[in-house]
């Protein structure tokens, strides 16, 4: 089978490692990022350093051209925001050196990226989004005020970039006052940004329409949000797999608007005042929780491969409901967080493990990356420790 070539490989880029290297795809790895994991799975046939795509964008590159003489035709996947965006600026020059590109096409990516362009697409074909506005004066504040109230979400029109400088992909915010503290931080870092109503709701009001769409078709598979971590403000550490036909109706609605092409991820939260799923984010690759879909019956990362190297038409398929996807680490760092609520007992928290879940990173048949990834939790945890001392 032809190559694939994966740039980077923490939890979004292991699920793709394991799906493709299970099926007898010789899967290589390209290694940027020091908290990845997957370049240790069983699966991989080489690992390759190379320089940060959009910090040193010339050296990735020179990086990727080497690697195309000895493996002319491979598929090339970006599964995090960081390698799309790199892949999607890059595009013609990737696929002039003979690559596959395993992305959206660049013009997708970039409405994608940008979440006002998201945002005024998904109205526009009647997909309920949130309230929000681009802020490019303080002064803007007054609008969003006498639209909408507090609290509210101020997060960048680029989010991969700012969680890379705060720490976080957006932030809460009471008040006017706490809002214009926040865009100032936001602006003099360099960031766009804009400020958006904030869905009420807990982390169960969460949900996912996974979907590869190419031209006259989509398979796709919905997933609710179990838990998160942080719990108020964090990404999922529990989903499970359950068919949501609303979401898949406005997953395809809004695939088809953009002209997606690829995998996708869409993020929706029901708004508990109107019963509505509400857009919050297009993820143009793969998610926290890609292995999900595929241990329910759905592999994404087979079906692109199939479709794109050898024009394998793909066909829906059923899939089981009831699927749980875990994330030990965090799933386990947060439970303090849920363990205090009065309405979660250790009896709750414990449930999903009962139920033969699919874990993000430990795996028996493929235990090398949850070690990687332990001395990586560990190494974290010394750290923080070192420094509350040390203060």
């Amino acid at each position: 089978m032809e190559p694939a070539i994966v740039i980077g490989s923490r939890m979004q880029g292991l699920a793709v490692i394991r799906a493709l290297g299970s099926m007898g795809v010789p899967v290589v790895v390209l290694r940027y990022h020091r908290g990845d994991m997957g370049y240790r799975s069983r699966w991989v046939r080489e690992v390759v350093g190379c320089a940060h795509p959009e910090q040193e964008p010339e050296l990735f590159l020179a990086t990727l051209e080497r690697l195309a003489e000895r493996f002319p035709g491979a598929l090339l996947v970006p599964p995090s925001d960081t390698s799309v965006a790199a892949v999607a600026t890059h595009a013609q020059r990737l696929a002039g050196l003979g690559y596959v590109l395993a992305a959206p096409p660049p013009d997708v990516v970039a409405n994608c990226l940008d979440k006002p362009s998201t945002y005024r697409l998904a109205r526009s074909h009647q997909v309920p989004a949130p309230v929000g506005f681009v802020l490019d004066t303080p002064e803007e504040l007054d609008r969003f005020t006498a639209e909408a109230k507090f609290p509210a979400v101020l997060k960048p029109t680029v989010s991969h970039r700012y969680k890379a400088v705060f720490g976080r992909k957006w932030t809460r915010v009471d008040g006017a006052a706490q809002a214009l503290t926040h865009y100032r931080e936001a602006r003099e870092a360099g960031f766009d940004v804009l400020i958006q109503e904030l869905i009420p709701g807990d982390e169960l009001c969460g949900a996912n329409y996974n979907a590869y769409a190419w031209d006259g078709g989509c398979v796709d598979l919905t997933a609710a949000k179990i838990r998160n971590s942080p719990a108020e403000t964090g990404s999922p550490s529990v989903v499970v797999s359950r068919k949501i036909p609303e979401l898949a109706e406005a997953g395809r609605r809004l695939l088809a608007a953009l002209g997606y092409l690829g995998y996708a991820n869409v993020e929706f939260k029901r708004d508990p005042r109107d019963g509505l799923y509400k857009l919050i984010e297009v993820n143009a690759r793969h998610n926290l929780s890609a292995q999900l879909a595929i241990r329910a019956g759905v592999n994404f990362p087979r079906l692109e491969y199939l479709h794109r190297m050898y024009g394998e038409t793909p066909a829906q398929r059923d899939y089981a409901e009831g699927v749980h996807w875990i994330d030990i680490t965090r799933d386990l760092r947060a439970a303090p967080s849920y363990l205090r609520r009065a309405d979660y007992s250790v009896r709750r928290f414990v449930r999903p493990y009962l139920t033969r879940p699919v874990f993000a990173v430990a795996s028996r048949r493929d235990p090398l990356p949850a070690v990687i990834r332990s001395r990586h939790t560990a190494a974290r945890a010394f750290g923080l420790l070192r420094a509350k001392l040390a203060a």
